[in-house]
């Protein structure tokens, strides 16, 4: 080392080094973007963070988000730079936008637009659209700078929709000669740089006009096909998304293609009401996989996945009401003066309104799994006696206008959450055995997907504070374990083994936070997309600094402005030991 200083030192933190152990108190040095020495005592850094009583992490790395389209335009990757994550990994679903041909791009916003909830003049502005194939686009984004690192997969949708045009758009069998034109677009994708590729087979996921996504019912020729492409090239992961509807073949199916392309696959598993112990045989079948030596794991969510109503939001259980129809294009002010008026509010009131539409009649007024969300500290496992329901029996009132009064809250800015997935049985129980098990890894929060309906971007955040420390329904789980969890074994499930530990050589992507003080706000509405589109973001407090490639990218729960974080291209190879300095 010379006499040369440190560029940045963490001094006399409680280190949690992502390898699941508890914390040791040490210094953390970094120099040229790379921690170089982890011990008591390092001599001076150009920049020193006061570490004291606080704890420090390796940088998130969250392998499931949409930052598909953000990424082109913005630096900022919030709301999930603003939860200690320093790398994200979008593309995941099979949604994106490359490869895409001019005339397709319409086609491609409609999909996001239904599918991830971000409105078609967002991405009809917002998008440059400087790219044609997947490796145009990974170089266009080899251009950006962002707050954090950002690694892209191939999209099953586009890249079907570019093979085959309509015949793919509308669901049709791919031909053998479309298999291998795809294979060999994936092959060329995973050596330019993406870290894999994904796909959908669930009925959730439709265009904006209502069609089921073009990967709906690819055929296992086809999965296959394209993995064996990635094979070909000897890199790249595979993610998937299915309703699991016949559970045991479906799992079957994507063993097949785990064992003929040798790639690792990872799946979306949740807890469905339809069938509440479903996921347990998924998970048992996942165990059987892994036990075989094959590479397969379940991406899992700790709360449950909800959609938040609001009168700012995409829905509200006034949605389908003729009456409240009548308001649809006002101002918030202008809706909250409305709803406020006595007479307008009987009118609402005294009208059912229609079950059709999204979450008809099943969601929008499920009294009995509907919460009021307060504007502080959201509870993320509320009990039965917070519900509309539980709050209309004990006060004698009508339901709909306890959700009125909650949505007229905070100046027509209150929410209601709905908790669909994950939440069968009104505990999060499921969830606790899902994270807990060695098969699994924490994924599902869709950052910068949903912008009008579901804000999970914050589930790093809610790890730590739930999990870890103030859970009172059940078990919790150390707190080294969750830090592992959400860095080191998520990066691993991605290829990317040169961060989510902190020790000589990894990058210097780290945490300092105030533990004792991590909180969560309520998510809020905010308008700063293209167009002036609005989006839901949730703040966290607690996070003393967040350091991407040892730049300094939020401080006390701010950016920087600093934009160190650039495009991955492929996995990482994990670094040589350095020796202790």
């Amino acid at each position: 080392m010379g006499d040369r200083a440190y560029d940045l030192v963490l001094r006399s933190g409680v280190v949690f080094d992502g390898a699941g152990g508890p914390g040791f108190q040490a210094d953390v040095g970094v120099r040229d973007g790379v921690i170089v020495a982890v011990g008591k005592g390092l001599a001076a850094g150009a920049e020193e963070i006061d570490a004291r009583g606080r704890i420090v992490t390796p940088g998130f790395v969250d392998i499931h988000t949409h930052y598909d389209g953000q990424a082109t335009w913005s630096g900022q990757l919030g709301p999930s730079s603003g939860h200690g994550v320093t790398t994200v990994v979008m593309g995941n679903c099979g949604v994106g936008f490359a490869p895409c041909r001019p005339d397709d791009h319409d086609r491609l916003i409609r999909l996001m637009e239904g599918v991830e909830d971000i409105p078609f003049p967002v991405l009809t502005e917002g998008l440059p659209w400087a790219w044609e194939s997947f490796p145009d686009y990974l170089d266009f984004l080899a251009g950006r700078a962002f707050d954090v690192d950002v690694g892209a997969q191939l999209p099953h949708a586009a890249l079907r929709v570019y093979v085959m045009g309509d015949r793919g758009a509308d669901r049709e069998p791919a031909t053998d000669a479309d298999i291998a034109a795809m294979a060999a677009i994936a092959r060329r994708a995973v050596e330019a740089g993406a870290l894999g590729f994904s796909t959908s087979r669930t009925l959730n996921h439709r265009t904006s006009d209502g069609q089921p996504t073009p990967t709906l019912t690819a055929g296992e020729d086809e999965l296959t096909g394209i993995a064996l492409g990635l094979a070909a090239a000897g890199k790249g992961v595979l993610q998937v998304v299915s309703d699991f509807v016949d559970g045991a073949a479906e799992l079957a199916m994507l063993r097949r293609i785990v064992e003929r392309s040798g790639r690792p696959l990872s799946f979306s598993l949740v807890q469905s009401p339809k069938a509440p112990e479903g996921w347990r045989g998924l998970l048992d079948g996942v165990a059987a996989a892994v036990d075989a030596g094959l590479p397969m794991k379940a991406q899992v969510c700790g709360r449950p996945v909800g959609v938040l109503f609001g009168l700012e939001l995409t829905l509200n259980p006034f949605s389908q009401n003729p009456v409240f129809a009548e308001l649809k294009d006002r101002p918030l002010a202008d809706k909250v003066a409305a709803l406020s008026d006595p007479a307008f509010r009987a009118r609402l009131l005294a009208h059912d309104g229609d079950a059709r539409g999204p979450f008809a009649g099943s969601a929008l007024r499920a009294w009995d799994n509907l919460y009021p969300m307060g504007g502080v500290d959201p509870d993320y496992e509320p009990t039965a006696d917070k519900t509309v329901a539980a709050i209309a029996a004990r006060e004698g009132r009508d339901p709909a206008a306890v959700v009125l009064d909650a949505m007229l809250a905070r100046d027509g800015r209150g929410m209601l959450y709905h908790p669909f997935l994950n939440y069968a049985d009104g505990s999060l129980d499921p969830s606790f055995a899902m994270l807990s098990h060695r098969d699994t890894v924490p994924g599902l929060s869709d950052g910068g997907a949903h912008v009008g309906m579901i804000c999970d971007g914050s589930f790093p955040t809610s790890n730590l504070i739930h999990w870890t420390r103030d859970r009172t329904r059940g078990p919790r789980i150390p707190l080294g374990t969750m830090i592992a969890r959400q860095s080191r074994d998520t990066a691993q499930a991605v290829g990317l083994l040169d961060r989510g530990l902190i020790a000589p050589g990894y990058r210097a992507d780290l945490n300092v936070i105030d533990y004792a003080g991590l909180r969560l706000e309520a998510p809020q509405v905010a308008y700063d997309l293209p167009a002036g589109g609005r989006r839901l973001t949730q703040r966290a407090h607690g996070y003393v600094a967040t350091i991407v490639a040892g730049v300094v990218t939020q401080r006390d729960g701010e950016p920087t402005g600093a934009l160190p974080g650039r495009l991955v291209r492929g996995a990482q190879s994990a670094p040589l030991a350095l020796a202790a300095e």
